[in-house]
């Protein structure tokens, strides 16, 4: 079935849900949960990376506009994307750490590598 998984949420939901979890990583360079939240976190995140590679206007609004702290965005663009400059893809490492407690649902840490 192509394109992005439903994570159980609405539309609306699941937006607000990937800004929130793109925006921490961006911020903090890891986080840790579900396997199958993190590949779609993973997906989202390198869209930007490669947006920021070029440093522009248009790009920067389209990066706002998802986004949702501005010192994210300027940290995306002055800092991470230089950094994979030369890199084509593969920005976001998935690391499986087991089942989680309460519901054993299968945990990952998503960090920028």
């Amino acid at each position: 079935m192509p394109g992005t998984r439903k994570l159980g949420r609405t539309s609306e939901h699941r937006t607000a849900m990937l800004r929130a979890m793109v925006t921490f990583l961006l911020e903090n360079g890891k986080i840790e949960t579900t396997v199958t939240r993190a590949k779609e976190v993973r997906a989202m995140t390198e869209k930007y990376i490669t947006l920021a590679k070029v440093n522009n206007l248009s790009n920067k609004r389209q990066a706002l506009a998802f986004i949702t702290k501005e010192d994210v965005v300027a940290k995306l663009f002055n800092e991470i994307a230089p950094k994979y400059a030369e890199v084509n893809g593969g920005y976001c490492r998935i690391v499986r750490v087991g089942p989680r407690r309460g519901d054993a649902a299968e945990m990952a840490i998503i960090e920028l590598i």
